[in-house]
């Protein structure tokens, strides 16, 4: 089979026919063989019926019912899982995305050989002031932390080689962060193409603005657990010794001072009324605490059954 089509949807009832028809028409047009797994997230709009109807018409359509609302990454996740063809498109049930890039993303992944091909909204058609000024704030800010040059990391619109999404997890809000996680995951040839935007033609958006602070913290988890994931000792072991060991010449430096001026017999102060003192004994306390944060750490990383994980490219 040459692709299979991801579709997480909530509440988009009124969107799913013309989708469907859309996408049965280009890859008709293309000869593409393909299936389109429409994953429900719990909608209560008819959504599912509407579903059965395009499965029992297109044999292609296949559906997966949430019984209640679990989130984009829970669709994707058990989408990817079902995903049989050669190549993975994903995109968005409200007809934002067009099935008319599918070629294209194809070609991509297939010929120029990408193991990611990711969408870029260059022109969107959203509010300005909700929608596109905090995008490009996120997206410069997911730039810089994930080391992605991706214009536009959270668009729904993506192609995979299927190889790459049977080799994620996708959990919580992670779906923002595909393209990282697969990069962590060892597939790094990510490409970027321009994609149409269209305005939204049924309902309303799902998502509103608590999505990008979730988001930034999001990104900075997922961070942190690439980096030190498997060697917390590394992050909280530094941390704590580096803390101990100011905190620890700050203190001493306090009373060797106190004891040399009363040595001298000039003035001094007594070393528990200097507030600098007491903060040198809390960095001494954190210090101690880091470090054992991190002895524990490394004792549940040593634990995990993830420990000796790894993706293997070839063997011979």
């Amino acid at each position: 089979m040459d692709i299979s089509v991801i579709i997480p949807l909530y509440n988009e009832a009124e969107s799913l026919p013309e989708l469907q028809s859309w996408i049965a028409r280009v890859m008709e047009e293309n000869n593409f063989s393909y299936e389109v797994c429409m994953v429900d997230d719990g909608s209560s709009d008819g959504s599912w019926e509407v579903i059965r109807e395009l499965s029992a018409r297109f044999p292609q359509v296949h559906g997966i019912r949430f019984r209640r609302n679990y989130g984009k990454s829970a669709a994707l996740y058990c989408g990817f899982k079902k995903a049989c063809g050669d190549v993975v498109i994903t995109m968005d049930a409200d007809l934002q995305d067009s099935p008319d890039e599918i070629p294209e993303l194809f070609r991509m992944i297939t010929e120029e050989g990408y193991d990611l091909v990711s969408g870029w909204k260059q022109h969107r058609q959203d509010n300005k002031l909700t929608k596109n000024l905090p995008s490009k704030l996120f997206n410069a800010t997911a730039r810089r932390v994930t080391g992605i040059g991706l214009h536009d990391m959270n668009c729904g619109l993506k192609a995979y080689r299927n190889e790459v999404v049977k080799s994620i997890e996708v959990y919580g809000e992670m779906h923002r962060y595909i393209p990282y996680l697969a990069k962590n995951a060892g597939y790094s040839n990510i490409g970027e193409l321009k994609v149409h935007h269209q305005k939204r033609k049924f309902g309303k958006s799902k998502f509103g603005m608590s999505r990008f602070g979730n988001g930034l913290l999001d990104l900075m988890s997922l961070w942190f657990l690439s980096t030190f994931g498997k060697k917390p000792m590394y992050f909280f072991g530094y941390s704590g010794l580096s803390m101990f060991f100011i905190g620890a010449v700050i203190a001493i430096w306090i009373i060797v001072e106190k004891l040399v001026r009363q040595a001298h017999g000039t003035y001094f102060r007594p070393v528990t009324e200097q507030p600098v003192f007491y903060l040198a004994l809390v960095a001494v306390v954190l210090g101690v605490f880091f470090f054992l944060a991190g002895f524990l750490g490394e004792m549940i990383a040593r634990s995990s059954s993830e420990r000796n994980h790894y993706n293997i490219k070839e063997e011979l």
